[in-house]
């Protein structure tokens, strides 16, 4: 099967899966205690304005009339009206998309800053006082909850030092630079352990090989060694590792969005939860579905680019 084949092939399983979770997110949304209305009107609103607000919205309809239109509307590339802010919710999904989009993009970035390096030096030292120490961290930092790391360095960067805003997204590129440094890094310390400790193993590996002893033995640099030989080769597990862990990370974004104040989609997410806001958590899982199914085939592709021994079967 070739590249071509295989991409068709996973475009279709991917309507699937994103099929089945407007299933299983439609019904488990309206399993959520809160009448919409009600919140929407307030706690001294009658039962007949709360009706009228019912029949107006739809929510009177059965669950599967309700569910049939939100798919017809769907398919026409509607997302729905959000209840809580009356307008569209793909308006409100890509007003805020971009905020979530740079915060993933950096902590891309920051975890490969920090993996590389410490791997590198883990690997070349093992078992030195350097490479416990960074595997010791690495068990710490899997150990230590995203928002606690937030807040963390809200207290340590941007209050005491000052060096960083406390919240916020910026208003051109180098303030998104700027306001999006910490809420990045709190992600990337998340998965850098991760990273670290699959990249540690396979650069070790990766150091016993053959062609590294050759390459060696022709007089080659250290330095060029590890990274054109070693370096090279041990990262393509890691990618692998890297995206599954850029999927969690897709609905992590909303622990990290509420504590840094971003207005991203997972604070959108987290609004309309709390306002029990039907279309607009739909259409955010909707989204979050998509980019990690997106994720997932591009951590695919990029597998088979790096390691073209790699067949698509």
């Amino acid at each position: 099967m070739n590249r071509t084949s295989y991409l068709l092939r996973r475009l279709g399983q991917m309507v699937i899966v994103v099929l089945g979770i407007t299933i299983i997110v439609f019904f488990m949304i309206h399993m959520v205690p809160g009448d919409p209305a009600r919140i929407y009107l307030g706690t001294r609103a009658t039962d007949s304005a709360v009706a009228t607000l019912h029949h107006q919205w739809g929510l009177d309809r059965p669950l599967p009339a309700q569910y049939w239109l939100f798919m017809s509307r769907l398919f026409h590339g509607d997302l729905g009206q959000s209840l809580l802010y009356q307008t569209s919710a793909a308006g409100l999904i890509a007003g805020r998309l971009p905020a979530t989009l740079w915060l993933l993009g950096y902590a891309i970035v920051l975890s490969v800053v920090i993996t590389v390096p410490l791997a590198a030096i883990a690997a070349t030292k093992k078992d030195s006082t350097r490479d416990h120490v960074i595997r010791l961290g690495s068990v710490v930092g899997l150990g230590m909850p995203s928002f606690w790391v937030g807040i963390m360095l809200i207290l340590l960067l941007a209050l005491r030092i000052r060096a960083f805003p406390v919240g916020g997204y910026g208003t051109d590129f180098a303030g998104h630079l700027t306001s999006m440094f910490l809420p990045g890094l709190t992600i990337a310390i998340a998965v850098a352990p991760l990273l670290v400790r699959s990249l540690r193993a396979s650069m070790l590996s990766v150091l016993d090989a053959d062609f590294v002893a050759t390459a060696r033995s022709k007089g080659i640099p250290r330095r060029r060694t590890l990274v054109s030989h070693v370096l090279r080769n041990a990262v393509i597990p890691t990618v692998t590792v890297l995206g599954v862990n850029i999927s969690f990370l897709v609905g992590g974004t909303v622990i990290v969005e509420k504590v840094f104040a971003l207005p991203g989609v997972g604070n959108l997410m987290l609004q309309a939860i709390l306002a029990r806001d039907f279309p607009v958590v739909q259409a955010v899982t909707l989204v979050f579905a998509v980019m990690v199914v997106i994720v997932n085939l591009v951590t695919d592709l990029l597998y088979s680019i790096l390691d073209p021994r790699v067949r698509f079967d």
